[in-house]
């Protein structure tokens, strides 16, 4: 065996073992349309000779049952078993797991190992009945991966003006106060007798 085949071996990551559900991913009907769209697209031929790209027909059938027949959109959940997506998909449980490979690998979906614990009854040593708890594998927990999932403006530059309001909401706006109705002077006021005198005084002037 070569060395870089031990490498990857040596620190290929570790299949995750999770209890329950394994981790839900909801998606409505147009991303699942998108993740198909993107697997019939890898169906092309990339190479001389072979009928298929990445994706084979197989493969693509074993896509469909699971967004289609076993994926529930609300709460994410995908976890059938073999047998049951080799049952809809109309091929063997080999073909099934090569599928999955194959799947995996191009990016479009991906999958943790559920499992659980059962308790159950034994008898020990001194014949004393006793329970013990072991764990088991279940099936498979699937995600599937949008190929185009929603973009959101990562700052002020990549959105456009629509996104946001031309007015600032803590402007405040300044009016002009309405002007006052011009004041009689009375003659009889000192005051107002001394704005009287001056302002004759200037238009003698002029």
């Amino acid at each position: 065996m070569s060395v870089s085949v031990i490498g990857r071996l040596k620190f290929r990551k570790r299949r995750e073992k999770l209890f329950g559900d394994g981790r839900p991913r909801p998606m409505d009907r147009n991303a699942k349309a998108r993740v198909m769209v993107y697997a019939r697209a890898l169906m092309r031929r990339t190479e001389a000779g072979k009928a298929y790209g990445p994706i084979t027909a197989k493969a693509l059938a074993v896509l469909e049952a699971l967004l289609w027949g076993f994926h529930n959109a609300r709460s994410g959940l995908c976890f059938p078993s073999y047998e049951k997506i080799a049952a809809r998909a109309g091929c063997a449980r080999s073909t099934v797991a090569e599928a999955i490979k194959a799947l995996e690998d191009a990016g479009i979906l991906s999958w943790v190992n559920r499992i659980k614990r059962v308790a159950e009854a034994s008898v020990d040593l001194f014949e004393r009945r006793i329970r013990k708890t072991r764990v088991i594998r279940t099936s498979n927990g699937y995600q599937f991966i949008d190929p185009q999932p929603p973009k959101r403006p990562e700052s002020l530059e990549e959105s456009s003006k629509s996104d946001f309001p031309s007015e600032t909401p803590i402007q405040e706006s300044f009016l002009p106060m309405p002007a006052h109705a011009p004041r009689t002077l009375d003659p009889d006021l000192p005051l107002d007798a001394a704005l009287i005198r001056l302002g004759r005084a200037v238009g003698a002037a002029v």
